[in-house]
Order: C-alpha cells, then structure tokens, then sequence
C-alpha cells in the first residue's frame, strides 16, 4: 500500500537540521520526530520522548525545505531519527517516498528491530522500510557502549542495508565520529556523536542553550 498524504499533513517535529555531515553518510538532511513509545534507560534524547510538544510542520513545507537542501547544499540524503520515526510511520513513510522521488537516500534509526517492524500492522512502516537505504535498528543499550562502529550507540544494534545504494565496506562507516556546534538566532545548536568518554559512546541528540548576555 502506498501512502499519499495532502501536503498540509502535520507532523510533530522536535528538531530539523538542514545541512549535517554527522548523521550518516555524506551531506543530509536531518529530522528527529517528537514522542517515542519506548523508554530506553538512558536514553539521551529524554526532552523527545513524550508526545506532547514539538513543532507541529506541514508535510509539504518539509518537502521543500529538502528540496531545497538539495538545490543549496547539495545533499544526498535524508535521516529520520527521533523520538521514534515507526510511531510516526506516516509521516516518516510520506517523508521517505518523497526523498527518494527526487534523488535523495533515505537513512532511518529506530528503538524496534527490523524483525518487529516487519510484523507491525501499520502499512505506513511496511511502506517507510521499502523506502529507506540504511536502517539501524534494536533499543540503545547503556550497558553496551559501541565505541568501534560510526552513527551506531550500543553494540545490540544493528545496520540493514535494505537497498543497493550503500554497502558495509564504504569508506564512510571508518571515518570518526563527529560533533557539530552552530550558533544560530542566540542559540547553541549541537548535533552528532561524541568522541568516547569514561561513560562510554554516547549519541548526542540536538540541543539548544541561549547564549550567554
């Protein structure tokens, strides 16, 4: 089943970077979804667990910010984070079969496994699946700090290559992680993987603080 939306569909966004070259392969477009399901311990996007709060975005303004991504910065793809990308797997799908109309690769992470999500009976996550590239999977374990592989926060988790587009043995998944920082309308924007620290690697999530007077 393909999932069609009217442009004007809101999603419940927490955070979009336009432009980052730490959330997956190459230059992307980066959205992290409001409100997930699970509750990992330790989880280090806390502020986007809850469904309430976020910015409510018409699909179609985010379509065209990609789109736009694509024509400014000359990204390659996009990647859905959260929150829980699956808890919003309409829009998430809808977001997914519109990058991939336009060129763009499709990079998702998520608390399930591929297995649990290939048994959902929502037909919008059979739908985001037929249009993601990279997929990784399973909940972030605390005790299981992944210090070895790129993007990846606990060593349970998985990376599916469910397209022909990227493979395991590309030079990028070597690469070290990276942080970014951006001050943005008297804010401080961070977003991506730190280096690993006495409590092992964590995944930053972006956050904002005011700058100082």
């Amino acid at each position: 089943m393909t999932i069609r939306m009217q442009p004007d569909y809101r999603l419940s966004i927490a955070q979009i970077v336009p432009r980052t070259e730490a959330e997956g392969p190459g230059v992307r477009f980066a959205l992290w979804f409001q409100g997930c399901p699970l509750r990992c311990p330790g989880c280090c996007n806390p502020e986007m667990l809850p469904f309430e709060g976020g910015t409510p975005m018409a699909l179609g303004e985010i379509v065209r910010q990609m789109g736009q991504g694509l024509e400014s910065h000359g990204i390659e793809g996009i990647t859905l984070l959260g929150g829980e990308p699956l808890a919003h797997a309409p829009g998430a799908a809808a977001l997914a079969r519109a990058a991939r109309e336009i060129g763009l690769s499709v990079m998702v992470f998520t608390g399930y496994t591929l297995e649990e999500a290939r048994q959902m009976p929502d037909t919008a996550v059979a739908e985001l699946l037929a249009h993601t590239d990279i997929l990784v999977d399973g909940p972030y374990v605390r005790e299981q700090p992944d210090s070895t592989r790129r993007w990846i926060g606990s060593t349970n988790q998985r990376v599916h290559f469910l397209s022909e587009r990227y493979r395991a043995d590309d030079p990028c998944w070597r690469q070290p992680n990276t942080l970014e920082i951006r001050l943005r309308e008297g804010e401080l924007a961070v977003n991506g993987f730190p280096a690993r620290s006495a409590v092992g690697l964590w995944r930053r999530p972006p956050w904002r603080t005011p700058r100082d007077p």
